[in-house]
């Protein structure tokens, strides 16, 4: 994300958690009519460290409501499944759970009016990627009224460490609403709509090609049917409100979530078998089933260009999370 932040953090926080943080919030009890930055530098150091101290006690103890402590929205649905998945093989917690951990903080924070309230934070986290280098951390978080606590709400990180460049001006950024002022070739508050359109029917020139659209479509095709099993999907956009930023070139850095249902059935005499790794989030009693549904929660960050600019939206990063799964 743009390193023009008008907040910097000390270099190392010594608490345990995400690296990437856009927060949502208010720093006055009038936040509802004026035009005020959404947080001050000491709650955004306070909220991440928040969020660090929330994160590590969840996946040390596997206890899935923590997650309610400090997340909130997609991530929290994404996260607490996790949680939830793992609690089911370590019902006893993990104890040796790796504490995550944060320098380099930086946070980007637009001027808002009205609720909620947001603002971006990321940080070079101690996780590495399949190259062996550390991740930047890229969090939003959000909070609806002043007495609220700060929470996660998207999640997200990006090839080399870099997001596109936000617009920054008198060292605060731009949030961009989310109707149809927004200018943008798609508004956010529509962006899941179109996705999930996009991924069930194939049908629109909004997104450029790739491994979360074109590609990810043709995975599925291979997957559909297969020797004694066949897999549907069905996509949806979530409920959850999506995070916009203005970019430098006028389009917008978008944070948003869908879902999508899976249904797998499987040939008369076969059984569906759910491994450990699910069996956290199996609803109903466990019994044999030739069909069984799973639903998901993705988040995705992507750019979105200007309605004057033209051009096609891309999917920088996408996290998902199956949170439920049951028998038919």
């Amino acid at each position: 994300m743009t390193r023009r932040s008008p907040f910097r953090v000390p270099a190392t926080l010594t608490s345990t958690a995400a690296a990437l943080v856009i927060l949502s919030g208010c720093m006055t009890v009038h936040g509802e009519r004026e035009i005020l930055p959404a947080v001050s530098k000491a709650d955004a150091a306070q909220a991440l460290k928040h969020f660090t101290d929330g994160f590590n006690k969840a996946n040390r103890t596997l206890d899935p409501q923590v997650n309610t402590s400090f997340e909130a929205g997609a991530l929290l649905a994404i996260d607490q499944a996790g949680i939830k998945a793992a609690h089911g093989i370590q019902p006893n917690g993990n104890p040796r759970f790796a504490p995550l951990r944060f320098t380099d903080a930086h946070f980007t924070v637009p001027k808002q009016k009205g609720w909620p309230k947001f603002f971006v934070g990321d940080a070079l986290s101690n996780r590495r990627n399949r190259s062996g280098e550390n991740t930047r951390w890229f969090l939003v978080f959000s909070r609806d009224a002043v007495g609220a606590k700060w929470r996660a709400v998207y999640l997200a990180t990006f090839d080399s460490n870099t997001s596109p460049e936000l617009k920054v001006t008198d060292g605060y950024a731009e949030a961009v609403p989310t109707d149809g002022s927004s200018g943008l070739t798609v508004d956010p508050g529509k962006l899941g709509q179109s996705y999930a359109d996009y991924l069930n029917t194939g049908k629109g020139g909004s997104f450029a090609p790739g491994p979360n659209t074109d590609q990810w479509r043709a995975q599925r095709a291979r997957d559909a049917n297969q020797p004694g099993a066949r897999i549907q999907w069905e996509d949806q956009a979530s409920e959850y409100p999506p995070v916009a930023l203005r970019t430098t070139d006028g389009g917008a850095l978008v944070f948003f979530s869908t879902i999508y249902h899976q249904q797998k059935t499987v040939s008369p005499g076969l059984m569906i078998t759910v491994p450990p790794s699910l069996r956290g989030i199996v609803e109903g009693p466990d019994k044999k089933t030739t069909r069984m549904a799973f639903t998901t929660v993705s988040g995705q960050a992507v750019t979105v260009p200007a309605k004057s600019a033209g051009g096609k939206i891309t999917v920088l990063n996408r996290i998902e999370a199956k949170t439920s799964a049951r028998a038919l």
